[in-house]
């Protein structure tokens, strides 16, 4: 079967309106995982992982922060821009709606792909593969297992799956 007529997988649960109040784990990568956004300098003296921000590191971050400044009912409560992908955990606080939301509408879908276009506009080109990734946080303790785990990331990018060539 010819590539084109592949369906993508859905990684949204149907039935599952994304504009629900609650907390959201989000990964966006870059297409074909080039390490554009930021370097990861790791220091064995001190087992300290830092974060350098490249130019499109450095935009992305600026719009990461506006969310919270443009919507008042969402809150970025947690991020990492990692070299060739974000991760982020957004509260969304109230649906900001009265309106029945749609796949078209719903707020994390909506927040994910007004980031990626203004980001796409002022790098003058598209840097983001055409999805995203999306849990849907259930729990405080899986909460707190992902909040580590996005401030972990920079300690772990040598063995991370986004840093190898094969996924």
């Amino acid at each position: 079967m010819k590539n084109y007529l592949l369906k993508r997988k859905e990684l949204r649960i149907k039935g599952y309106s994304y504009s629900d109040v609650g907390y959201y784990f989000v990964t966006i990568c870059v297409n074909n995982r080039m390490k554009i956004l930021s370097n990861v300098e790791f220091n064995e003296n001190t087992n300290h992982a830092k974060i350098e921000l490249l130019p499109k590191g450095i935009i992305a971050e600026q719009y990461i922060k506006s969310i919270n400044q443009i919507y008042n009912n969402i809150n970025v409560l947690s991020y990492i821009i990692m070299p060739n992908h974000i991760h982020m955990v957004i509260e969304i606080i109230n649906n900001g709606s009265s309106r029945t939301p749609t796949p078209t509408n719903e707020t994390i879908p909506f927040i994910i792909s007004t980031f990626k276009r203004l980001t796409n506009k002022e790098y003058k080109e598209k840097i983001w593969q055409r999805n995203y990734y999306e849990h849907i946080i259930r729990n405080e303790k899986e909460y707190i297992e992902i909040v580590e785990y996005i401030q972990n990331n920079p300690l772990k990018w040598e063995n991370d799956k986004y840093n190898s060539q094969k996924l």
